[in-house]
């Protein structure tokens, strides 16, 4: 049945086609924010807008003459989306022959509905109804990756990108901002419009009195795990110079959000993107004008984050505080019925990985709570090891050129990575939503012949390239030949 807001992505997908694709992937990418709509419900599962706007980005790009070549050059043997495919081969023939060939060999934290009761706990190994969902969404994440790179190798697929992700981080800390006002209002009914997806909600919990941030997803944990990415993408923008002013709020913004949203994954990924950031500072810092910003980072991070932990060590008052909220969320967490719960989800993933032979019970079978276990016990090893390949073949950015161009593949990395962090904590599926393979699209993609000079943004906001002369208001996108 098509939902209210499903009529208002096909309107929108259409005009989008009319402005062309790079409007239409700009859109796309925002629309990847809306993780608690369903455009479509079909009986018991839904599809998101994003899912459903993917067609028209499908229909964009194969008007445009240079991108369905490119996007079947992207299969060649070697390149991520091989490995990709692969990962998707293995994982839909598994989705159909494993829960038939170890049926009842093993017992199974079912992801959907089985032909068991659902009682909250394990069942016998069989066919769920998300073998068949799950297969989809890995398809659409397949086709959003090689689409994404195919796009970013032209100069206005590249530059609608780069604008639809900046925007997405915008657009997320607009929603969490909109999830905390409503609540405080009691004016939660005006986002039901986007909330009418077959999940299960927790837009109203709170942890001692405190609002739990969900924005526009269905919970918390969600919440934090995709700002990860915006923290990744923005900050490590900031750290090579990058429209500073918009970038360095955004990364801020993100960054309190994701600890203000009671979310212990937040509270665990977020330490190891600052870490990211900061090696990636590392890596980048030297003497010459283009790498000011990241010395200065690895100069005065180290003696702020000392000065800021002999503050807070000197005021008990704000000790007991900062310490109490860690340990509410992160150490009594581990004592807490969802922890065990979450727990004895992974218990069982492993045993299904070591019953199934290392083979996997099926794409989209068993649920767990740790991305690594989700590869291990859905597609066993196989499966994990395309995927792997497919994520070393991707995240390749490059750091040597300090152009714009290479900058912005390297934030798309770090927002990759950033997303990886929090479903290493809490990752449910072997899906890791199409924002992630957008991001790892941004980082493969490459020019498919010689680029123009062409403005990159219409902004005015100062220079982008560092290296420009100061009377350029729009930064221009190097000409480099790369092979494909």
């Amino acid at each position: 049945m098509m939902e209210p807001i499903g009529l208002f992505t096909v309107v929108l997908g259409l005009y989008c086609l009319t402005r062309g694709y790079g409007a239409t992937v700009s859109t796309f990418i925002v629309l990847t924010l809306l993780g608690s709509a369903a455009a479509l419900t079909l009986g018991g599962s839904s599809v998101p807008p994003a899912h459903l706007f993917l067609l028209f980005v499908v229909i964009a790009a194969l008007r445009t003459p240079s991108l369905p070549g490119t996007a079947i050059n992207a299969f060649r043997l070697g390149k991520p989306a091989f490995w990709l495919a692969g990962l998707l081969l293995y994982g839909a023939i598994s989705a159909y022959f494993s829960p038939r060939l170890f049926a009842g060999m093993s017992h199974i934290i079912p992801l959907g509905a089985s032909e068991y009761p659902s009682t909250g706990g394990t069942v016998p190994l069989g066919p769920v109804s998300s073998n068949l969902t799950q297969t989809i969404y890995l398809t659409a994440d397949m086709v959003c990756f090689v689409i994404i790179a195919s796009v970013c190798s032209t100069p206005t697929g590249f530059r609608a990108t780069f604008n639809g992700l900046l925007a997405w981080a915008a657009v997320n800390i607009m929603f969490a901002l909109l999830d905390l006002a409503t609540s405080a209002t009691g004016t939660e009914e005006l986002l039901q419009f986007m909330r009418n997806a077959q999940y299960t909600f927790h837009d109203n919990d709170t942890v001692n009195g405190m609002k739990r941030i969900v924005g526009s997803w269905p919970e918390a944990s969600a919440f934090a795990g995709m700002t990860l990415g915006a923290l990744g993408f923005t900050g490590t923008l900031w750290i090579c110079g990058r429209y500073t002013g918009p970038t360095g709020l955004l990364a801020i913004c993100s960054f309190v959000l994701i600890i203000l949203s009671t979310s212990s994954t937040g509270m665990i990924a977020a330490p190891i993107c600052l870490v990211l950031l900061y090696l990636t500072a590392v890596l980048r810092c030297g003497v010459g004008p283009k790498s000011r910003r990241s010395t200065a980072v690895v100069l005065l991070a180290p003696p702020i984050v000392l000065a800021l932990t002999l503050i807070v060590v000197l005021q008990d008052n704000l000790f007991r505080t900062i310490y109490d909220y860690f340990d509410l969320l992160v150490l009594s967490k581990s004592t807490s019925g969802s922890a065990v719960e979450r727990g004895s989800w992974n218990l069982a993933a492993w045993e299904n990985f070591t019953d199934s032979l290392g083979l996997g019970v099926g794409l989209g079978t068993a649920r767990t709570s740790s991305f690594p276990m989700a590869l291990l016990s859905n597609v066993g090893v196989p499966g994990t090891t395309f995927f792997l390949l497919f994520l070393l073949s991707a995240l390749r950015p490059g750091m040597s050129a300090r152009t714009f161009e290479s900058d912005v593949r390297l934030a798309a990395c770090n927002g990759c990575l950033g997303l990886l962090a929090g479903s290493l904590v809490a990752g449910p599926t072997v899906d890791l939503g199409l924002l992630f393979f957008v991001l790892a699209g941004l980082t493969a993609s490459r020019p498919i012949a010689r680029m123009k000079e062409v403005p990159l943004l219409p902004l005015r906001s100062g220079v982008l390239d560092n290296a420009a002369p100061a009377r350029h208001p729009q930064l221009t996108l190097h000409s480099r030949k790369h092979q494909t």
